[in-house]
């Protein structure tokens, strides 16, 4: 039994939370282009009316929230439902990212990034499921990182963050798989956005927004889509890291 893919978005009611800047501005254009309602989600309002304008009238709905804050999900969830009546697929891409080492590891920091990058969403899925689970369809895809694969330098919240991500999706493909309702599990290695301009080494594989966005996209139309990782050449190779033994895996990280 495989989860079913979504065939094509034209129409489709899609919330996107993150989309006013990195992969989920470059996923809502994509949207946008082909034909889907898009709900656009995250603080900086400004930039959500921008990608609005781009849209036909009615097209696309402007929903500021804190991913941090039940009370703004919870209207936002509300104003969405009231107008579309359903949401056939969450699109969870906001996140933060503070490269941090243990010779400098700031806890307030660890605090907001697993805050933001777990609760986050599971705050957003938990509104959307009843829904999605009494119709029996729907997709809620959620934007982690292979960051989340293993331990790697520099990430000492947000590779924790991730790794917790990835469990939870896991766990909701497990129980939602016989409800009929889709789980995409998304692992992006580098991409260029604001997060990882903060790196301060080289980035192997190093991909464009738009490329990224296309990767995902593609992947939540097949069927079966679960595990959508790339690019597969980086997140391939740190996916064989993890069989490995320790020291071994130590050694060429």
């Amino acid at each position: 039994m495989k989860q079913t893919g979504i065939r094509h978005f034209s129409g489709k009611r899609v919330w996107i939370i993150g989309a006013s800047s990195g992969i989920g501005e470059a996923c809502a254009k994509k949207l946008i282009e082909q034909g889907a309602r898009v709900a656009l989600s995250r603080r900086r309002v400004e930039r959500l009316n921008t990608i609005a304008e781009t849209a036909k009238a009615n097209q696309t709905l402007v929903v500021p929230i804190d991913v941090t804050n039940n009370d703004q999900l919870q209207q936002g969830y509300e104003s969405i439902f009231d107008t579309w009546g359903a949401i056939d697929l969450l699109l969870f891409v906001s996140g933060i990212y503070t490269p941090q080492r243990a010779n400098y590891f700031d806890f307030s920091a660890a605090e907001q990034t697993i805050d933001a990058n777990l609760l986050g969403p599971m705050r957003a899925v938990a509104l959307v499921l009843p829904e999605m689970l009494k119709r029996h369809e729907g997709h809620t895809a959620i934007v982690g990182s292979v960051a989340g694969y293993s331990g790697l330098p520099k990430a000492l919240a947000y590779g924790p963050s991730k790794a917790a991500t990835i469990n939870f999706c896991e766990t909701l493909y497990y129980d939602l798989l016989p409800e009929g309702v889709s789980v995409h599990m998304i692992s992006p290695e580098f991409v260029a956005t604001e997060a990882t301009a903060q790196n301060d080494f080289e980035m192997p594989a190093l991909i464009s927004t738009d490329e990224a966005a296309k990767e995902i996209l593609n992947g939540i139309q097949k069927k079966g889509g679960v595990d959508i990782h790339f690019p597969k050449r980086f997140s391939g190779f740190l996916k064989f890291l993890r069989i490995l033994p320790y020291p071994i895996y130590f050694w060429i990280v």
